[in-house]
């Protein structure tokens, strides 16, 4: 054929003629065709199955064998038709043009994709004119229905400029202008459909699911841009797997992980074709009660249900376009399709030939009176829309007027239809407006449908939902979640989780190796909550809050002090009023013997004023226990500094008089009119006229307050008095130190000094007890946490009161009350006098 070719060619040249372009082979002829004035190609995959031919090399392959019809894909074709013979009939769209239609079956099949597209490029002559620079042998192709055979067809007539218009092609990666400028789409790319899933498994909270897809670019790309919306919502994929409907491994491979996985939601982004076999899989190992999420390509394929195929798909839901809606169409499709596009089912004749007439046609004859499929087909409407806008474009390009018609000697260029293409916008009869983005593809809308059985037991379609994506984030998918039937026909909706949320007062602690939505549980610390379900963090409550038993809310720490209802208040204030009144029961009976001779020995005026201090030392201890407030705390310090000054004040001044006067005793010595009455209480008053000026300095500059201190427990607020100023408070301490080692000092001099009652030896006591308690204060005081701080004061309070009262009053009390004998001068002076002789 080729060296025939040559020949001719040459024989062409020697007589002076342009030579002619011929085609090797026959030409691949359409499956359904017509003659117009204008041409539109069609592709689709009429047939699902192909036997490949043996590719030996050796011989001449023999052709390609079609077998197993697709229902759905033959409506396409038959849309295709109807539309255009719409259009025909038109006075106002192409008044007088005429469009024909060359319509192939690609079966399922790239290299069949590719075929068809070499035909449709160079039609259906023998021989060219010119060699290979005639016009194309249409105008714009409709199809096809999935995203690879579309990919070739694209890439084979876009060096062409012939513009491709894809009803169901949604692949994102056909969105690219610079590899697709001539690929147009009535649909929207898998971008949106692919996080439209992600948004519906996050609606019905599935955060744990499987994922399966068509290893084809379709699938791949589709299958990425979902894996990427649903780590953007928090969805974790436990698998993920791809097969090719010519891979029998990798399909049962993909059927085994299904089997073994834990998620019972499965997301099923695969072709319709993959989708049938991988069915029949699922039908033969008996895996059903699996949520499956479909895509538009076959979650309404009515070549899917089977007797056996709603156990396995029943309560599926996924995306899909709209119905189809085109008045006439049901009707064509049953009688004037048969009667026009295949009339040789009406042809006269035997019955032989009229066999041989449709022999290509034979497994469509059976089909002829079907109906059942019309109400539920869906991408009938973008074929309508596809076919009408490159009618419109052509009527633009054409410049077309309904009474002038159009000028049909005009020659039509493919890149010129393209760009008219990318300027349509119009209304169809269906309500459809249709106009194509930059990517050239359309609005992206897509009806929510879940698979449910009908009274009759038929398998329906019905719609449960809608997702727009011009509508704001957050508002684009609707549900009806009240309506859906879920899978294995359950009223309740399945659960796929990796771990059961965590309840409030707990977070979530990934597992180690794991995906994110597998988790551990762990309870929050203290001081922390968490307040809803899921919580990845406990957050820390605010500084005056705690953390209740549940850890879910924050509650206001206990307020701790040292109260008057509690045990160690209780006690502390009946030790001080014990101390308060035998304080009282000394005094009241030191005033009923004043004039004995003990009562009046060393000064009892000083006595009495003792007394006094000591009465208000045990009820200043009182001070201490309740809540502290901004006087409490001002008065608790100063006060007991001020009477213990007082207090030691008077003891020193007995510290004296006895060493006073045994001096006095002395002959010559005249020393106690230098400390008589007046100079005692003088020198009171001057002593604690000093702490008095200490502490108003110290009121002054920085008083005592109350102050919530949070440092020892975390768990509660220990409410006491801040020092203010630290020093002040030591500078108070200090000098009833000084005085109280002055007085033992002048005390432990005196204490063997000759006398029947020397009450120096006793004052050496009670100072020594003194000093011993407020030492062994100062550490414990510091160390001693939150109200015991105030109870460790209290206590060095009392203890110290109870030792000056004891050492110094209770030898006193007890002559006076047991030993009156002894309560004599005589008896006071007896050991003096005894001693001079």
């Amino acid at each position: 054929m080729l060296f025939h070719t040559l020949l001719l060619s040459l024989s062409l040249l020697a007589k002076g003629q342009k030579p002619l372009c011929h085609i090797l082979e026959s030409p691949e002829y359409p499956l359904l065709s017509k003659d117009g004035d204008v041409t539109i190609g069609g592709a689709f995959s009429i047939h699902s199955d192909v036997t490949l031919p043996t590719m030996s090399f050796t011989e001449k392959p023999n052709s390609f064998i079609c077998s197993r019809l697709n229902l759905r894909e033959l409506r396409f074709a038959q849309a295709m038709v109807f539309v255009i013979e719409e259009i025909n009939r038109s006075n106002s769209l192409l008044p007088n043009v005429s469009i024909g239609y060359r319509i192939y079956d690609n079966c399922g099949s790239r290299f069949l994709s590719m075929k068809a597209s070499m035909a449709l490029m160079n039609g259906q002559e023998l021989t060219a004119a010119e060699a290979c620079s005639g016009q194309a042998g249409v105008q714009a192709i409709i199809g096809e229905s999935e995203s690879s055979p579309t990919i070739v067809l694209a890439k084979t007539t876009g060096p062409f400029h012939i513009p491709v218009i894809s009803h169901a092609a949604t692949c994102e990666c056909l969105s690219s202008r610079t590899e697709y400028p001539s690929f147009f789409r009535t649909i929207a790319s898998d971008y949106y459909q692919s996080r439209a899933l992600a948004y519906l498994v996050k609606h019905f909270g599935w955060l744990w699911v499987g994922t399966v897809n068509s290893d084809s670019d379709y699938g791949n790309n589709g299958m990425a841009i979902f894996l990427e919306a649903a780590k953007e919502e928090g969805i974790c994929v436990e698998y993920s797997e791809k097969f090719d409907r010519s891979e029998p491994a990798k399909l049962t491979k993909v059927v085994d992980v299904i089997q073994k996985g834990t998620a019972r939601v499965i997301i099923m982004f695969v072709a319709h074709i993959e989708m049938n076999i991988l069915v029949e899989q699922l039908i033969l190992k008996n895996i059903t009660g699996l949520q499956m999420i479909g895509v538009e390509v076959w979650i309404t394929a009515v070549n899917l249900i089977t007797p056996t195929s709603y156990n396995v798909l029943g309560g599926s839901l996924g995306f899909d376009v709209g119905k189809a809606n085109i008045i006439g169409f049901a009707d064509y499709v049953l009688k004037e399709f048969w009667e026009t596009a295949l009339p040789c089912v009406l042809a006269e004749g035997n019955a032989s030939q009229i066999e041989n007439n449709c022999i290509q046609y034979m497994d469509l004859i059976p089909f002829i009176n079907y109906n059942e499929d019309i109400s539920e087909l869906r991408y009938v409407n973008n074929i309508y829309s596809g076919v009408y806008a490159v009618a419109h474009s052509l009527h633009s390009l054409l410049r077309c007027k309904e009474k002038q018609g159009c000028e049909k000697k005009q020659t039509i260029q493919p890149w010129q239809v393209i760009e008219f293409l990318k300027k349509v916008n119009f209304t169809t009869k269906t309500g459809e407006q249709v106009w194509f983005d930059s990517t050239g593809a359309t609005a992206a809308k897509y009806d929510v449908i879940n698979w449910q059985r009908g009274p009759d037991g038929e398998v329906l379609f019905k719609q449960v939902g809608y997702f727009d994506a011009s509508l704001p984030p957050g508002q684009q998918l609707v549900m009806t979640d009240k309506n859906i039937v879920w899978a294995g026909g359950q009223a309740e909706k399945p659960r796929s989780v990796c771990s059961e949320s965590c309840p409030p007062g707990t977070r979530k602690a990934a597992q180690k190796g794991k995906p994110v939505c597998c988790y551990d549980c762990i309870p929050c610390a203290e001081g922390e909550i968490s307040n809803t379900i899921d919580s990845n963090n406990c957050e820390q409550c605010p500084e005056e809050y705690w953390s209740n038993a549940e850890r879910d809310k924050c509650v206001l720490k206990a307020v701790e002090y040292l109260s008057f209802t509690e045990v160690m208040g209780i006690v502390l204030v009946l030790f001080s009023v014990f101390g308060a009144g035998l304080t009282l029961f000394v005094a009241i009976l030191f005033l009923l013997k004043k004039d004995t001779p003990i009562v009046r020995a060393n000064n009892s005026e000083l006595s009495f004023l003792l007394l006094f201090a000591l009465l208000l030392c045990f009820l200043c201890s009182l001070t201490f226990i309740g809540q502290p407030s901004q006087w409490s705390c001002m008065l608790r310090h100063t006060a007991f500094g001020i009477i213990f000054v007082l207090c030691i004040s008077c003891v020193l001044g007995k510290t004296i008089v006895v060493l006073m006067a045994f001096r006095a005793t002395l002959p010559g010595s005249n020393v106690m009119k230098w400390f008589g009455p007046p100079q005692q209480r003088l020198s009171v008053l001057a002593f604690t006229l000093i702490q008095v000026l200490i502490c108003i300095l110290w009121l002054t500059i920085s008083p005592p307050f109350p102050y919530k201190n949070m440092k020892y427990y975390k768990e509660k607020i220990i409410l006491e008095c801040d020092l203010g100023s630290a020093i002040g408070f030591w500078a108070v301490l200090g000098y009833i130190g000084v005085l109280a080692g002055l007085c033992f000092v002048l005390a432990f001099l005196a204490r063997k000094l000759p006398d029947n009652f020397n009450e120096a030896k006793f004052i050496t006591f009670s100072i020594l007890i003194f000093c011993a308690v407020w030492i062994t204060f100062i550490p414990a005081y510091v160390s001693s946490p939150g109200k015991f701080t105030v109870a460790v004061e209290i206590f060095a309070i009392l203890a110290s009161s109870f030792g000056l009262l004891f050492c110094i009053f209770t030898p006193k009390c007890y002559i006076i009350l047991f030993k009156p004998e002894l309560n004599t001068k005589k008896h006071m002076m007896g050991k003096m006098a005894s001693k001079s002789l």
